[in-house]
């Protein structure tokens, strides 16, 4: 006889704390088994075996799965394409409901909309639920119920909603006797789904000790002044609702902005799904871009000869992690110096960062190019040199990330500034008349 269960999918949502959809699947009277799957619809568009995204979600998983035996409980990890996974679980436990939490990203949704269909048809409930951010979707919107497209006057709506209620911990702990009783499942090998553990080092989920220095110092590259919790907050080993409650607490103003930047970002992917393609502003697609080869590997290895720049890519190429501040610098010079589509630019970092995220990486470099939903004017062309005298003034984060500065071995810049910032104005006033 098959076993009864309801089954809880986790995909960004690594925790058993503070979880909404475990919550909910504890509460009934079912066992709940939970599940997570390496969907190869994801993985097999990775380029590289030592992707070290997959190293940190298999990592988590094993420090879950710890939890889970204290508990009495397993997790079941299965490879494969959700479709071929669903139908096999079906023939192998009595489903009752099955329990997960939103995703925004337009695979993700085609995804949980295909499954609400297929279990609808062997009639059982699917339920989602809202967790990775704060507010999501219609929530925060304006007076005439359309979605707020700048972020000022979203943030002090935003701010003015949050409270308590929506800040409040699930209490997962109370129901874990409700987990399915039984043997631990076999736990796979990371050379079974194709991957070899990568050595880049991962962040601490700690950061509350970081949130005075981050308030100060966070545009500074070579102070450790930012959290680091982007990879935490992408696969949900740490609750947005934590995090949010803790920058409060310690009067984080502008930290707490960061966190509703990122509901902002998911907010306007789930309303304008466009803009993974396209340009928010459709006028911004005539852009006549360059796209030169040759300027866009010298962008990617660090050759560009602009110090800020080349420090910046090659932190990015050798720990998989970028300062927030020269993000936006190197995300200006490939689109406003070189004339490159921002969509390489946002196609290179999806490879290369640990904490990439759909939503906040299209709406980051869409402000780079001044493409985007918020009100960055596409005249405004950040010029690395004053950049770099600005926020690196002694050159610590150039000569950590750019040695060669430091004995003057370094590349000559490949576009002045000054035709470049020329060039682009012209670019885009044409685009934008036609």
């Amino acid at each position: 006889m098959k076993t009864e269960v309801n089954i809880c999918w986790l995909r960004r949502d690594l925790r058993l704390k503070d979880n909404a959809a475990l919550y909910h699947a504890l509460k009934g009277s079912t066992p709940v088994l939970l599940l997570f799957i390496f969907d190869r619809h994801i993985l097999d568009d990775l380029n590289d075996p030592k992707d070290a995204r997959v190293t940190f979600i298999y990592r988590k998983l094993k420090e879950l799965e710890t939890e889970l035996q204290q508990a009495g409980s397993s997790i079941l990890i299965k490879y494969g394409t959700p479709e071929q996974i669903w139908s096999e679980l079906l023939k192998t436990y009595t489903v009752k409901s099955v329990y997960t939490n939103h995703d925004y990203e337009p695979y993700a949704m085609e995804r949980d909309d295909a499954l609400a269909e297929y279990l609808r048809s062997e009639s059982i409930p699917f339920q989602s639920f809202k967790d990775q951010v704060i507010f999501e979707k219609k929530e925060i919107v304006k007076a005439d119920g359309k979605p707020y497209t700048v972020f000022t006057p979203y943030f002090r709506q935003w701010k003015l909603k949050l409270n308590d209620f929506y800040l409040k911990a699930y209490p997962v702990k109370k129901y874990l006797e409700n987990l399915l009783q039984i043997q631990p499942f076999a736990f796979p090998e990371l050379g079974t789904l194709g991957f070899q553990e990568s050595d880049l080092q991962f962040p601490s989920a700690s950061f509350e000790h970081k949130l005075a220095a981050y308030e100060q110092r966070r545009d500074f590259p070579a102070d450790d002044a930012t959290t680091h919790l982007g990879i935490h907050l992408r696969f949900g080993t740490v609750s947005i609702r934590e995090a949010a409650a803790k920058a409060l607490n310690a009067g984080a103003e502008k930290w707490l902005s960061e966190l509703a930047w990122r509901d902002f970002y998911m907010m306007i992917l789930s309303q304008f799904p466009h803009i993974t393609t396209q340009s928010f502003k459709p006028a911004y697609d005539q852009i006549k871009w360059l796209n030169k080869e040759k300027d866009f590997e010298a962008w990617k290895n660090g050759k560009t000869g602009y110090p800020i720049v080349d420090a910046g890519m090659n932190q990015l190429n050798q720990t998989g992690y970028m300062h927030n501040r020269v993000r936006m610098i190197v995300g200006s010079f490939l689109t406003k110096h070189l004339l490159i589509d921002w969509r390489w630019g946002e196609a290179y970092f999806a490879e290369k960062l640990l904490d990439y995220e759909l939503a906040s990486n299209v709406g980051g470099w869409q402000w780079a190019c001044g493409c985007g939903n918020d009100a960055a004017p596409y005249f405004r062309v950040f010029n690395p040199e004053l950049q770099a005298k600005k926020f690196d003034p002694d050159n610590k984060y150039i000569y950590r990330w750019a040695p060669e500065y430091k004995q003057e071995k370094h590349s000559q810049p490949i576009v002045d500034h000054a035709f470049a910032r020329e060039r682009i104005l012209k670019v885009f006033k044409e685009a934008l008349n036609n």
